[in-house]
């Protein structure tokens, strides 16, 4: 039997020679047609290290061609627990339903395979097949214009789609840049090398690259698209609802376009023109769970909270493994679960085939119900589910963070702010609001937003990244130029970094004389703040260390956030910011106000003359009743800050106390609550 070259990727991470050296075997015995001896060497590797990723994907391709089904699948959810973003174990998933002529599991899976890693032939192709013979013509067009996509590519640009979908990011930037040496102006590589600028948070410059692009193709759809979704994450909405007009007059009827056009409607704060695309759409969408939770996001960030819950039923109607739409409900913070809403929930997250993403999403939901049901232990079990689920998605390093806030204190110094006094751009404008999620930073926002002289925002991404691109481009384990470079900057450099950052947010005001930056992550860069904006505000808005943690915890971000999926990692995270606060309260006193959640709680109107006397404003009753004013919140405190303040949250810990051990280790006794509740 003639077996199709398999194309396996050895992960940079795997350097032990032993292992290598049994994989490198295996591999060769399987294009022998020696299953056995393949399968013998394959469990070799994994006797070495029983986590090994390469080795689990080859035992389960192994044991697929000795027809071993039942222990191929046993093999793949090993994988896929272990690397829930794997496009190949998803493929090979495919490849085992199809054997077994289950395919609408065989869509399922190899969906999920091109979703995780668009870079693989042979799932289009399948899906392309599947979804003929399903007669669903429209999604087998687009598998078919997939694979031919694929198939004129160079091999190289092939090649490193997938190496960037599977995370080795740095070896799919080396290949798409030495192809670009001899093909300047290759559309497609330029695209992958944009998309490695966004892996990478790299933003200015893959727009840079995309806009090239359309220099050189301005009819390349696919490049405008992704020129689109750059422009999103620069939160730059208004170019990109530019964007979306220019592909919506290409393409006026093509639901798919019609959906990124509302979508960026919603961007700019035109919900209600957004909710009028939504309805001329109606059931044309090609995913309309996508429609529903649109239309649901768009109604809950405008207040109607009713619709929004109708919105996300119908999303789960569609399909009843969607885990976004329940955890969407929960997110909410004032829906409460119907027992077969719970029963649905629990029998998906157990079903095999839930993708690990939705799984997540339904494990978090499902923390939530039975928090909301006094159910401690069990609303616990599903939130250690759902983080360790989401912790395996990620690269965060707690050692790595603890070394980049010991680089700011060794950088920023007393001195260093002493020489450099008066340098910078010198508006007043900015009210930067920073400290942890789920800390009470979007009260503090609420109160000030109230204000007839404060523009509220959004969470900005400019000062993280100034700070990515002061740091310059640095391969793995190579240390950043950022923040040392703080101390090396001219004084035009400095006021030119603060003036970019006033024209650049100038987007999202309306004209009042101040306005707040709520990105919390701020917090680590309040030296570079106060080099090129010496007269911006800073508000730490912090919360006690048990109630904050465990709360970050218990929330799924929609992105970021990374150190808040373990309790030994969001407990460390905690001391480091509370250590970096000191020593800005040290190298810059009188700078920085910290505004304590539970004082607010506890006495609202003492906390809002104090945040209006630091920012230099009149006192306004409106800030007082921040819950009457009417606007736009798109945080996961939407909710709670359209009601009057309450107090139950503030020792909502205390519940599940006896599964914090972790969390109090990490933090240290200095930073545990006592009797009364105060650190």
């Amino acid at each position: 039997m003639a077996l199709p070259l398999l194309a396996l990727r050895l992960r940079e991470h795997v350097t032990d020679t032993a292992q290598m050296d049994a994989l490198t075997h295996a591999k060769s015995l399987l294009q022998a047609g020696d299953y056995n001896a393949a399968a013998r060497a394959a469990k070799q590797a994994l006797a070495q290290s029983p986590d090994n990723t390469d080795a689990l994907y080859l035992l389960a391709v192994i044991q697929r061609y000795q027809g071993q089904y039942e222990r191929a699948f046993e093999t793949i959810a090993k994988l896929i627990d272990q690397r829930p973003n794997y496009g190949r174990a998803f493929q090979e998933e495919g490849h085992l339903r199809r054997a077994r002529a289950d395919v609408p599991r065989a869509i399922i899976a190899y969906a999920a395979a091109v979703k995780a890693n668009p870079g693989l032939p042979a799932s289009w192709k399948a899906l392309a097949d599947l979804y003929a013979h399903t007669e669903n013509k429209a999604a087998a067009d687009h598998a078919s214009k997939q694979v031919e996509r694929l198939a004129k590519l160079p091999r190289e640009l092939v090649s490193a789609t997938s190496f960037l979908a599977e995370g080795q990011i740095y070896k799919a930037e080396q290949i798409v840049r030495a192809f670009l040496q001899s093909h300047p102006h290759h559309v497609e590589a330029m695209r992958l090398l944009a998309q490695v600028g966004l892996k990478l948070n790299v933003l200015d410059d893959a727009e840079f690259l995309l806009e090239s692009c359309l220099e050189f193709e301005p009819d390349n759809l696919l490049a405008r698209i992704d020129y689109f979704q750059v422009l999103n994450r620069r939160q730059k909405y208004e170019k990109a609802l530019e964007q979306a007009n220019l592909i919506k007059q290409k393409d006026p009827d093509n639901p798919a376009v019609l959906l990124m056009y509302a979508n960026a409607l919603m961007a700019v704060g035109r919900y209600e023109d957004a909710l009028a695309v939504f309805d001329a759409i109606g059931d044309g969408a090609p995913d309309m769970t996508q429609l529903h939770m649109a239309r649901g996001h768009a109604l809950k960030t405008i207040g109607k909270q009713e619709g929004a819950v109708a919105a996300y039923h119908a999303a789960y109607d569609v399909r009843p493994d969607f885990g976004d739409a329940y955890w969407s409900l929960a997110n909410l913070k004032t829906y409460e679960f119907s027992d077969d809403e719970l029963r649905q929930m629990a029998e998906q997250q157990q079903l095999s085939a839930t993708s690990a993403e939705d799984r997540i999403h339904l494990c978090f939901a499902l923390g939530k119900a039975y928090e909301d049901r006094s159910d401690a232990t069990r609303a616990f079990a599903y939130y250690e589910r759902g983080n360790m689920l989401k912790k395996k998605t990620t690269r965060y390093s707690a050692d790595r963070m603890e070394a980049d806030f010991e680089r700011q204190k060794q950088v920023c110094t007393a001195e260093l702010f002493d020489a450099k006094q008066g340098m910078g751009c010198k508006a007043p404008d900015p009210i930067f609001i920073v400290g942890l999620p789920r800390a009470g930073s979007t009260l503090v926002e609420q109160i000030l937003a109230s204000h007839s002289q404060v523009d509220g925002t959004l969470e900005l991404p400019h000062i993280l990244a100034t700070a990515h691109r002061l740091g310059g481009r640095t391969k793995r384990n190579e240390e950043s130029r950022y923040p040392a470079i703080l101390s090396e900057l001219a004084e035009d450099k400095l006021e030119a970094l603060g003036r970019a950052y006033i024209d650049d947010t100038q987007v999202y005001r309306s004209g009042a004389p101040f306005f707040t930056d709520k990105m919390p992550n701020n917090f680590r860069h309040i030296g570079l703040i106060k080099r090129i904006l010496p007269n911006a505000k800073i508000i730490d808005a912090r919360r006690d260390a048990m109630a904050c943690c465990f709360s970050g915890f218990k929330q799924l971000f929609a992105e970021g956030q990374e150190f808040t999926y373990d309790l030994d990692d969001i407990g460390r995270y905690y001391r480091g910011y509370v250590d970096l606060m000191d020593h800005w309260d040290h190298v810059l006193p009188g700078q920085v106000l910290r505004v304590q959640y539970e004082d607010t709680v506890a006495d609202l109107e003492t906390q809002v003359r104090r945040l209006l006397d630091f920012c230099g404003l009149p006192f306004e009753q409106a800030c007082v009743d921040f819950h009457k004013t009417e606007r736009a919140v798109r945080t996961a405190s939407s909710e709670q800050v359209r009601q009057p303040i309450f107090k139950s949250g503030v020792e909502q810990w205390r519940y599940f106390e006896k599964h914090l051990e972790p969390l109090k280790q990490a933090l240290g006794p200095d930073l545990i609550p006592d009797e009364q509740g105060r650190n």
